[in-house]
């Protein structure tokens, strides 16, 4: 059994919307305790006592969360400077939560700080009868102060490492309303910074995802012949900015114009955005990018990322296994957000439309986005992507 509510507040007063919020969820429970919740809350909120107000009533709940860069939900529909929460309910479905802190300074330790903690819940839980995770909902830290970044793709890849790659690794890195200063995580009543918060789901669940971005390759596939971390010196032998500008016919790099990033000898691949030209001639792009990768231009408009988010979803459906979808998760770009403007709320009104019943739903626009390329494989960081998560029961 799964039942999952969901609460939406638009209310600028942190204690009213807590309340809001509460109440709605409180309404849909009809009389049933959740076992876990997930947070998606504007920057300006006042965390610590929202976290506390939940805990108040909902003592046992695992919960996590984090800020955003706009928040989306079955309620309110798309929204920003709002506080949307989902609960979870489940006698069947084991679901726990961890958070590893010092992200930036340690990836690899933050990500296994938080296998550990939802693995010794988990034992404790079934008496030592064993238990296994089937899927992980991870919020890591984007920006932790100051402008300075916690690096996601490390993140990801040490939560791989400590969960073991069977696991898919779906989320978003949360958001602080395009300022670029300092995002938050959220563990229990904890508000973090520079951590990774995760939800693991195990016993009876069923899942699928999907991922799509609407960015469709230009032009011919060209390697990176030289790049360090997030900076991009060459492609092709030349340089990067010149690259581009071969290409746009002299125009600068931009957001509508990302990279293309192939994994391995595939079709299959993730965005990375260019973010600034450096004087050197160099670009410093929103995330890390590989030498020697295999590269393409990219070209977008806004109806192919709105019908991009359709695909998402029809991934997910497609690839459903159970007969009814309890929840609907969806995480996608603060990018598309911005590209979209105005049309912002068409990509949840296109989800909302494709649904064949009502159906709980919560999401988050994010510093970057977590899936795997395909249902069974490794997750990567992407960028301008849509990601589609259901969950229900056997």
């Amino acid at each position: 059994m799964l039942k999952v509510v969901v609460g939406h507040s638009e209310d600028p007063d942190s204690q009213y919307a807590v309340d809001e919020v509460l109440e709605q969820c409180f309404q849909d429970l009809m009389g049933m305790a959740p076992t876990a919740g997930i947070l998606f809350a504007a920057i300006d909120f006042d965390h610590a006592m929202i976290l506390e107000e939940i805990l108040r009533v909902y003592p046992e709940i695992e919960l996590i969360g984090c800020t955003t860069d706009g928040e989306m939900s079955s309620k309110l529909g798309f929204c920003q400077d709002s506080l949307t929460l989902m609960l979870f309910c489940s006698d069947t479905i084991k679901i726990h939560a961890g958070v590893g802190i010092g992200a930036s300074k340690n990836p690899d330790n933050a990500a296994s700080q938080a296998v550990q903690q939802v693995t010794a819940k988990s034992t404790h839980t079934l008496k030592g009868c064993g238990y296994t995770t089937k899927l992980c909902i991870a919020l890591p830290a984007s920006y932790i102060g100051d402008g300075a970044t916690a690096n996601g793709e490390m993140l990801l890849k040490g939560l791989g490492n400590a969960l073991g790659s069977e696991v898919p690794i779906i989320g978003g890195a949360a958001g602080d309303q395009s300022r670029a200063k300092i995002t938050y995580q959220f563990y229990g009543s904890k508000v973090l910074t520079d951590s990774l918060s995760i939800l693991t789901f195990g016993g009876d669940v069923v899942f699928s995802f999907g991922a799509a971005c609407g960015w469709r390759p230009l032009g011919r596939k060209s390697i990176i012949t030289k790049a360090c971390g997030n900076r991009l010196y060459e492609i092709d032998g030349i340089a990067a900015v010149e690259f581009y500008q071969r290409y746009l016919s002299g125009r600068l790099p931009s957001a509508e114009n990302s990279l293309a990033v192939y994994e391995g000898d595939s079709e299959r691949y993730y965005i990375r955005v260019p973010n600034s030209l450096e004087n050197d001639g160099s670009i410093r792009l929103l995330a890390d990018i590989p030498e020697q990768a295999t590269v393409q231009l990219t070209g977008t408009s806004r109806d192919e990322i709105i019908t991009s988010s359709l695909t998402s979803f029809q991934t997910a459906v497609q690839n459903y296994p159970g007969n009814k979808i309890d929840a609907v998760l969806l995480f996608s770009c603060c990018c598309r957000r911005w590209l979209l403007g105005t049309r912002a709320k068409e990509e949840y009104e296109i989800i909302k439309n494709a649904l064949p019943y009502s159906v709980p739903v919560c999401g988050f626009y994010t510093y970057g986005e977590l899936a795997p390329l395909q249902q069974r494989g490794a997750s990567y960081y992407h960028q301008e992507t849509f990601v589609t998560l259901l969950i229900g029961t056997n």
